[in-house]
């Protein structure tokens, strides 16, 4: 069904109207696109001028998509409230309120990783330390009350399990992340450790919250068979907080020494490649399934959808998470791979892009959702919901 809009105001009509369906999901572009700016930054290859220039901009591309972002979304709130509480009460829409933490935080750490020679080291840090509090704050929200209207609002079941289910338990897990480059611009001494023990904390209610979840995805494609054709792309989301966590361990474990005592700094080194392989390993199987799925739901007639973004975001985080392990272990195998999923990483990008480009000029993206069929065929019961969009 079709929620027909009230009538607006001549003077806030056009552009008011335009933002009534946009969704906290597009925020996955944000960060997709922060991805590609961090990720290659993160890669333990020597990176040209040249190639460091193309980093940069495409960093200043995602804090621009941020701002207009944010503007928008402040009007579907101010306009739109009815649609907004729609939204968190959707099961299918409320976990993407992750997306907004992540997006902050994405956004703030290419500030210190990409543009700083642009912003200069003071004014990223600054910018870096405001965007990663309020993406740390919302994150940690979402964290507790999409679980909680999924608890006690929300109607679902295990057959109906989703990869989007992590995505707000994940977002503490880039706090966990991305806190420790904030750690060597904070006072030595307690702000220090504090900061890089309450990013060791988010990495385990992250882990912990998503060992949870995951095994509900699987189970789910297990035994109820693949997922609607425009939510495929989800799958990849799998790949999130695997690589995520890699990446904190791996960032815990190089802010560590200095900061906190020599034996829990070589403690956490160690920790970072005996948790980081064996996660890297699950990861390239998921990344595996994940595309094989993808192959075949292009086959049956896959078009673009917003979830696309799905495939981005989650390869950049493996991205990062083997740049880690390959300067932890000193090997050849875990930079190669780095560098094989950056290209992936930049390839996803590409075609998300592309694809929300189209949709945009041609305004279906921020249309409302289609009617549902009167009467679908027998065999052609899963539909492609309007919060794909």
């Amino acid at each position: 069904m079709v929620t027909v809009a009230p009538p607006l105001p001549a003077t806030r009509a056009p552009r008011a109207a335009r933002v009534r369906h946009l969704g906290p999901n597009w925020y996955a572009a944000v960060m997709g696109t922060a991805a590609v700016g961090t990720a290659g930054a993160a890669l333990p290859v020597d990176v040209p001028a040249g190639p460091h220039t193309v980093l940069a901009a495409v960093w200043v591309l995602s804090l621009l998509m941020l701002v207009v972002l944010l503007a928008a979304r402040a009007l579907h709130w101010v306009h739109h409230r009815d649609q907004a509480r729609a939204h968190l009460l959707d099961p299918a829409m409320a976990p993407f309120y992750g997306c907004l933490s992540m997006a902050l935080l994405a956004v703030g750490a290419g500030a210190l990783t990409t543009g700083h020679d642009w912003l200069g080291t003071r004014p990223a840090v600054a910018l870096d330390a405001v965007l990663y509090t309020a993406g740390t704050a919302t994150g940690l929200c979402a964290a507790v009350a999409v679980p909680y209207l999924m608890s006690v609002r929300h109607r679902v079941d295990a057959s109906h399990a989703s990869p989007v289910w992590l995505l707000p338990v994940v977002a503490p897990m880039v706090s966990a992340a991305l806190g420790p480059l904030l750690v060597p611009h904070l006072p030595p001494g307690q702000p220090r450790a504090t900061l890089l023990l309450a990013c060791l904390a988010m990495f385990g209610l992250s882990l912990f919250a998503t060992l949870l979840m995951l095994p509900l995805v699987f189970a789910r494609l297990l035994t109820s068979g693949p997922l609607p054709l425009a939510l495929t792309p989800a799958l990849f989301l799998v790949l999130g907080p695997l690589g995520q966590s890699t990446t904190a361990v791996g960032s815990i474990a190089n802010a560590a020494p200095g900061v906190v005592p020599a034996p829990y700094a070589h403690g956490l080194a160690v920790f970072s490649v005996l948790y980081g392989v064996p996660v890297t390993g699950f990861a390239l199987m998921w990344l595996a399934l994940s595309t094989a799925h993808l192959v075949r739901a292009r086959r049956a007639g896959m078009g673009f959808a917003m979830t696309w973004w799905g495939a981005t975001f989650p390869v950049g985080t493996c991205v990062t998470g083997a740049a880690a392990l390959a300067r932890h272990t000193s090997l050849t195998a875990f930079q190669a791979l780095s560098v094989a999923l950056y290209v992936l990483l930049v390839a996803a990008w590409l075609a998300a892009a592309a694809g929300t480009a189209r949709g945009l000029l041609s305004g279906e993206l921020l249309a409302g959702p289609r009617p549902a069929p009167a009467a679908p065929a027998p065999g052609t019961g899963r539909t492609t919901s309007g919060t794909a969009r």
